[in-house]
This record gives structure tokens, C-alpha cells and sequence, in this order.
């Protein structure tokens, strides 16, 4: 019974650490002056754009796990994205 409810504060907790970790990344290129005006906007479009997908998932039936692992989807891409694009064009 506890279970489901375990595994949702286990993907939530790690949604926030995952969060955490690009708001730093995105945060490290803007004042090293290597952000993009476009990446600052899609900081802002993303955020809308995952609470429609997170309202639209919970009008169809979805779970709060769904939009927990739906998060999470977008956030490790976007880690993956900003760490790419990190190493190509960064100076360390």
C-alpha cells in the first residue's frame, strides 16, 4: 500500500535534484555571458508548456506519477542538452 506512494516521493525528490541541476547549469553559462537570449526564452516556454502536458495528462485520467516521470523525461533532456552544448562551445 505504501509502496506506489514511496516510489512517487522517491521520483518527485529526484525531479526537484534534477531541476536543481539545470537551473545551476543554465544559471553558470548566463553569467559566464554564454547563454542565448533563446535559451532564456525557452526556460520561460517550457514551463508552460509542461503545465499544459501536466493538465492535460491529469484531465485524461493520467497519474500524478505520470506527470512526475513526464518531468523528469524533459528535465534529464534538457540536462543532457545544456551539458552537450556545454562541452562544445564552453572554455574551461
Amino acid at each position: 500500500m505504501l509502496g506506489p506512494w514511496i516510489k512517487l516521493t522517491l521520483d518527485a525528490t529526484l525531479l526537484g535534484l534534477e531541476a536543481q541541476s539545470v537551473i545551476g547549469m543554465r544559471r553558470s553559462q548566463i553569467a559566464m555571458g554564454q547563454g542565448s537570449p533563446a535559451e532564456a526564452q525557452l526556460m520561460v516556454t517550457e514551463k508552460m508548456l509542461a503545465f499544459m502536458d501536466a493538465a492535460t495528462t491529469i484531465a485524461a485520467g493520467g497519474s500524478a506519477h505520470r506527470v512526475v516521470n513526464d518531468y523528469r523525461r524533459h528535465v534529464q533532456a534538457n540536462a543532457r542538452r545544456l551539458t552537450r552544448d556545454c562541452r562544445v562551445g564552453c572554455e574551461h
